[in-house]
């Protein structure tokens, strides 16, 4: 391995004579530290409480010089890694996400947690020693806390949330199936007016209406599917407030961090907290190009001769792409009229809709990047 004649790296700062490799787990943490030849200088393993970071960067501190520049490699810095990667950039520390290393070396040279590490060490000095090479492969930075984390939480909960409910509308309606007469009253109606009606039907539990106290004489079948209903109904009525509540504060948000996002053609406060989330905060996402590839948006060549295509990336961040396909799908529906042209145009010259969809991806997440990145609010 050699070192770079350039003093300073790509990014503009001086290329690290250290790098620490940290390899995270849930209870420790076992760290590396190589010099500038990938030689390694010393091992430790601390726990992850506060006292365990504390004692990491006092170790850091004792084997470093002084003044010389370290960078921190952290596996899974969204993640188990997470305090560690919060608590080194409050300190002002450099920290980057370590490369993933590749199956065949790990299975050469064995696996431990400090093997993992060292791995993870020498891959990021690797990396940043190439910076300079445009076709080299770029540091993956952590994303952001603060409003960005807050954003990802609820995007979290409420894609929980939703799946939760879809479950429990489910099964409210197989249980719907063996109900008899009462299927028959509820036959026709939404699935809201359903779970109201469900809900005002007698206490099976008492053997009582609750409305004029008399009895029902319900046999146990019947009670028992009533309760099921009725619990069913609370869980998805429940989970409607919830929903509503966390969409709300995703549009809050999304207004906070990026004003006019919103009105953007087709992004709903759905899409721009998915938006937000990946691209997190400026510097981090070098260049529409790349913001594209993330999102599996990028095209692949699978031409051959006198036929040159291009098919739809399924790699990347799905749910940025599920985000850029909801764009599109709305923009088809509203007449969006320059995506409404575009489409006729390509059609003309015989593109097929799945080409037509890709290029209309690619498209809108450029827009949407250069958006981004003119009038996100910078924290």
């Amino acid at each position: 391995m050699t070192i770079l004649a350039d003093p300073t790296s790509a990014s503009g700062s001086p290329p690290p004579t250290w790098v620490i490799g940290v390899d995270t787990h849930t209870d420790t943490h076992d760290a590396a530290l190589v010099d500038a030849l990938g030689g390694v200088v010393g091992q430790t393993q601390v726990e992850t409480t506060p006292a365990g970071l504390a004692r990491l960067r006092a170790w850091a501190q004792t084997h470093v010089p002084a003044g010389q520049p370290v960078l921190w490699a952290v596996e899974g810095s969204r993640s188990h890694g997470h305090g560690l990667t919060r608590h080194l950039r409050t300190a002002g520390q450099r920290v980057v996400e370590a490369p993933k290393p590749e199956a065949a070396s790990r299975r050469r040279g064995g696996k431990s947690d400090p093997l993992d590490a060292i791995h993870a060490a020498r891959a990021t000095l690797a990396v940043e020693l190439a910076a300079d090479d445009v076709n080299a492969d770029r540091h993956a930075e952590p994303r952001a806390d603060g409003v960005r984390e807050a954003l990802r939480m609820l995007l979290v909960t409420h894609r929980h949330d939703t799946d939760m409910r879809t479950a429990t509308v489910n099964l409210f309606k197989s249980l719907l199936l063996g109900a008899g007469d009462l299927r028959e009253t509820l036959r026709g109606l939404t699935t809201v007016r359903q779970l109201r009606t469900v809900l005002a039907l007698p206490d099976p539990d008492t053997g009582t209406d609750p409305g004029t106290g008399t009895g029902t004489g319900t046999d146990v079948e019947t009670r028992i599917r009533i309760q099921a209903l009725r619990r069913a109904a609370t869980t998805i009525l429940d989970l409607d407030k919830t929903i509503k509540a966390a969409e709300n504060q995703l549009r809050t948000l999304a207004k906070q961090s990026c004003p006019g996002l919103l009105d953007q053609p087709g992004v709903g406060p759905i899409v721009a907290a998915t938006l937000l989330t990946t691209w997190s905060h400026h510097g981090r996402i070098h260049n529409e190009a790349a913001y594209a590839a993330l999102g599996g948006i990028s095209p692949i060549p699978t031409g051959s001769g006198r036929h040159q295509r291009h098919r739809l990336n399924r790699g990347g961040d799905r749910h940025l792409n599920r985000a850029l396909h909801t764009v599109i799908t709305t923009r088809r529906r509203m007449k969006h009229p320059p995506t409404s042209n575009y489409i006729n145009r390509r059609t003309t010259e015989g593109r097929n809709p799945k080409e037509i969809l890709r290029c209309l991806k690619r498209y809108a997440i450029r827009q949407l990047y250069r958006y981004l990145q003119t009038n996100a609010v910078t924290t």
